[in-house]
């Protein structure tokens, strides 16, 4: 039978990390723990060269393709307006619960990564007023889309992509082969992103040889802080914000929303994947939750692509943590900008595990923080993918009723 790519990429974890612990304790200086180090910064430094690559054009694809699907859908518009609008909301929410909180215990203070020092070196803290920081965030998103797109600026990408996605469904059939010729860039990027997450165990042990091997191992003891914040702050999203909403727009109790959505709740925990548990959500939304099959039809399965609350979270929540760990002090204006990114990438996502990994890169790269520090995310990232998952299932479910309570 052969292992699941969660598995193999948990035993490369493993693999790492005691690799990494024997080279630190046969000391770094010796000819075997150089050229190890030198195959896991090059593997390493491979795999996330190709996570950087693939980045653009798989956000660019993912949120036309999103946004334009819902020309077809253009008899729903108070459905889907008020679908989106919950979405942004919700997502807003969780984010602002997860910041907060990471900013209060502030997770992997005072215990700066050395490795990351080069890549830290170009990094600028700018602080701005106010006025002066968002006329020179504007001035950044709307720049020439094919210089955005080769160079890399992942918001002014983004932006392009939304507007693009909007003209597509604005012009309906007329548009229909860009929409085609974009839906199969998305299924070749989808398939190339698969390619690379073959490389995944093998580049996720060769950061992870290279960081163990050379910080202190109390560094990962700092890991505990981070994962209690940040499923704190998921558990609390999940059993008192969607909860309290859902009880304020439609009067429903959360004990009977949970009884009727649990089957789809453990689905998501057990899978970690919202595409995966979409057959049993649309079930348990219809036949359990009393849902009109129209607006389930609609609203679930944009949501397990579009409604991510437990990953807008994690990545906002994450990218704080990191910016603590390399020993950067993330002013309002750039936490703004992990916030704004944290929820167009989760937007931008593929209801998939590999996606998630490259979005958070982007998250990264958005405020000049290194990608590479994903290798201290990935140990836990299983384990709490969990949570996430769950919490992006019973936002859709939430979405679902608050909707039906709203256009009916």
């Amino acid at each position: 039978m052969k292992m699941s790519l969660n598995i193999q990429i948990l035993l490369g974890a493993l693999f790492g990390v005691l690799v990494g612990l024997y080279l630190q304790q046969t000391g770094l200086e010796t000819a075997t723990a150089s050229a190890g180090l030198y195959g896991a910064r090059l593997i390493g430094t491979l795999f996330i060269d190709l996570l950087k690559m693939i980045l653009i054009p798989l956000v660019f694809c993912s949120i036309v393709v999103g946004i334009a699907n819902l020309r077809q859908h253009q008899q729903m518009h108070k459905v889907w307006v008020t679908t989106l609008i919950f979405f942004m909301l919700t997502m807003a929410i969780a984010m602002i619960v997860g910041m907060t909180a990471s900013n209060y215990f502030k997770p992997g203070t005072g215990l700066a990564v050395s490795i990351f020092e080069g890549a830290m070196q170009n990094f600028q803290s700018k602080q701005m007023p106010l006025p002066d920081f968002f006329a020179h965030f504007l001035h950044h998103l709307f720049v020439n889309p094919f210089q955005a797109l080769a160079e890399g600026k992942v918001l002014s990408v983004v932006i392009f992509a939304l507007f693009l996605g909007i003209a597509l469904v604005v012009g309906g059939e007329r548009y229909q082969n860009i929409l085609v010729l974009l839906e199969e860039a998305l299924a070749v990027t989808m398939r190339i992103v698969n390619w690379i997450m073959y490389l995944a165990p093998y580049g996720i042990a060769a950061l992870l040889i290279k960081l163990v091997a050379t910080q202190d191992v109390a560094m990962l003891g700092t890991m505990a802080q981070f994962v209690a914040v940040v499923a704190g702050t998921l558990l609390f999203h999940g059993t008192v914000m969607l909860p309290l909403i859902l009880f304020l727009l439609t009067g429903k109790s959360p004990l009977w929303f949970w009884q009727g959505a649990r089957q789809a709740l453990i689905t998501a925990f057990a899978t970690s994947s919202s595409s995966a548990t979409l057959p049993i959500t649309m079930r348990c939304a219809t036949e359990q939750l009393g849902v009109k099959p129209e607006i389930a039809g609609f609203v679930i399965p944009l949501g397990a692509t579009m409604n991510m609350d437990g990953t807008a979270l994690y990545e906002a929540a994450a990218a704080l943590f990191i910016a603590n760990l390399v020993g950067v002090d993330l002013s309002f204006s750039q936490q703004l900008i992990v916030f704004l990114t944290s929820m167009l990438a989760s937007v931008g996502a593929p209801g998939i595990p590999s996606a998630g990994m490259v979005t958070m890169v982007l998250v990264l790269q958005a405020v000049g923080l290194p990608a590479e520090a994903i290798a201290i995310l990935l140990p836990v990232d299983r384990m709490l993918d969990t949570l996430r998952t769950t919490v992006n299932v019973e936002g859709d479910m939430t979405a679902s009723l608050v909707v039906q309570k709203i256009v009916s």
